[in-house]
C-alpha cells in the first residue's frame, strides 16, 4: 500500500529530478550532468513512461533513440560509451525496449547475445578442476548450473542472472532463439542453488568457507522477482518472510523501493519502514542518484510497471 505522502513525494521530488537530469543526447547519467549511460537511461525511461505530462512523451522518445543508438554491432549494450564489449545491461536494455514496437529487431539480437553468453566458471574444464579442489566442501555449489555474469565469459552472479531471466520471461516467444528455454531453466536453478541458508540472497555465494552468507535486500528482491512464477516454493516463501522483516528496518531508499516492488509483486503489503523517504532524502538527497530516484517512482508513483511486478509472467506467447 502506498500512502498519499509517499506518492506525493515521488511526484514532487523524483519526477522533476529525472526530467531535469536528461542529457542533450537523450540519455541519462548516474547523476545529473554525468555522461549518458545505458543503465541509468533504462531506469529513467521506466519511471517516466507512466508520467502524465506531455513533455514526458518527448523525453521518453529521445531516451529510446539514445538507447537504440547505443547498441553494439553484436546485439549487446555496454556499460559505458567507451567500451566496445557488451555486458549485463543488455538484459535491462531489452526489458526497456519491449514497449517500443520499432525496437523489436534490436531486442531480438540483444536476447540472442544474452543466450550465447555462457559464464566461464561452469565450463566443463572448470567443473573438472573444482571436483579435485580442497575447497570444494567449503563452497558447496552446483557448478553445472549457469546464470549470467556482470561481464561476458566470467562468473555467474545473482543480480545479472535475475535481470537476464526477467528479460527472457517477458519476451514474446517469436523473439527467443532455440536455446533460450534451456538458459532460463539453468538460470532459475542457479538462483535457487545460491540462496542463503535462512532465505534471501546476497550478491554472490550463500556459503563461504563453511560460514553462511548474509542476505541483502536488493539482490533478494531481484532474485524473487525473477522467480515470481514459483510463489508456492518453500524457498520463495522463506525468502519473502526474510525480506518483509528486513524492509521494515531498512534505512536505504533503494532497499525500501525494491523491497516494496518485490513484496507487492507477490501480493503482500510492504511494512512501513523505520525511516521515511522524506527523512532519507533530507539526510542524503538519495546522493543525487538517477537509478534510485527512478526506483522510488516505480515503487510509489503511478504508471505502467514494465520491468517488475505483475508484468513478470510465465506466458511468453504474446
Amino acid at each position: 500500500m502506498t500512502l498519499p505522502r509517499e506518492k506525493s513525494f515521488a511526484e514532487k521530488i523524483c519526477l522533476p529530478f529525472l526530467r531535469d537530469a536528461q542529457n542533450e543526447n537523450g540519455g541519462w547519467g548516474f547523476r545529473r550532468g554525468a555522461e549518458s549511460r545505458v543503465e541509468p537511461t533504462c531506469w529513467a525511461l521506466q519511471a517516466l513512461s507512466g508520467a502524465a505530462l506531455p513533455d514526458d512523451l518527448a523525453a521518453v522518445a529521445r531516451g529510446i533513440g539514445y538507447l537504440r543508438g547505443a547498441q553494439l554491432p553484436d546485439g549487446s549494450w555496454s556499460s559505458t560509451p567507451a567500451q566496445t564489449k557488451g555486458c549485463w545491461v543488455t538484459a535491462l536494455a531489452c526489458l526497456t525496449l519491449f514497449a517500443d514496437e520499432d525496437s523489436a529487431p534490436k531486442v531480438e539480437t540483444g536476447l540472442k547475445w544474452l543466450c550465447d553468453d555462457w559464464p566461464r566458471d561452469s565450463a566443463p574444464w572448470r567443473r573438472l578442476l573444482a571436483r579435485f579442489s580442497p575447497k570444494r566442501k567449503l563452497l558447496p555449489l552446483n557448478s553445472a548450473l549457469r546464470g549470467w555474469g556482470w561481464t561476458p565469459r566470467t562468473s555467474s552472479w545473482v543480480e545479472p542472472t535475475a535481470f537476464a531471466l526477467l528479460a527472457l520471461q517477458k519476451s514474446p516467444r517469436k523473439l527467443l532463439g532455440i536455446g533460450a528455454e534451456r538458459r532460463r531453466l539453468l538460470g532459475e536453478a542457479m538462483l535457487y542453488d545460491r540462496m542463503c541458508p535462512g532465505g534471501g540472497w546476497n550478491c554472490g555465494n550463500p556459503m563461504v568457507y563453511g560460514v553462511a552468507g548474509e542476505p541483502l535486500i536488493v539482490p533478494t528482491s531481484l532474485a524473487l522477482l525473477a522467480l515470481r512464477a514459483y510463489p508456492e516454493r518453500s524457498e520463495n516463501v522463506m525468502s519473502l518472510e526474510w525480506l518483509a522483516s528486513s524492509v521494515a528496518g531498512a534505512e536505504s531508499a533503494a532497499s525500501l523501493a525494491l523491497g516494496k516492488i518485490c513484496l507487492e509483486a507477490y501480493g503482500r503489503d510492504c511494512p512501513t519502514g523505520r525511516t521515511s523517504l522524506e527523512e532519507i532524502h533530507g539526510n542524503n538527497g538519495f546522493l543525487g542518484s538517477v537509478p534510485v530516484a527512478a526506483w522510488i517512482q516505480l515503487a510509489y508513483g503511478e504508471g505502467p510497471d514494465r520491468v517488475f511486478g505483475k508484468a513478470v509472467e510465465r506466458t511468453r506467447d504474446a
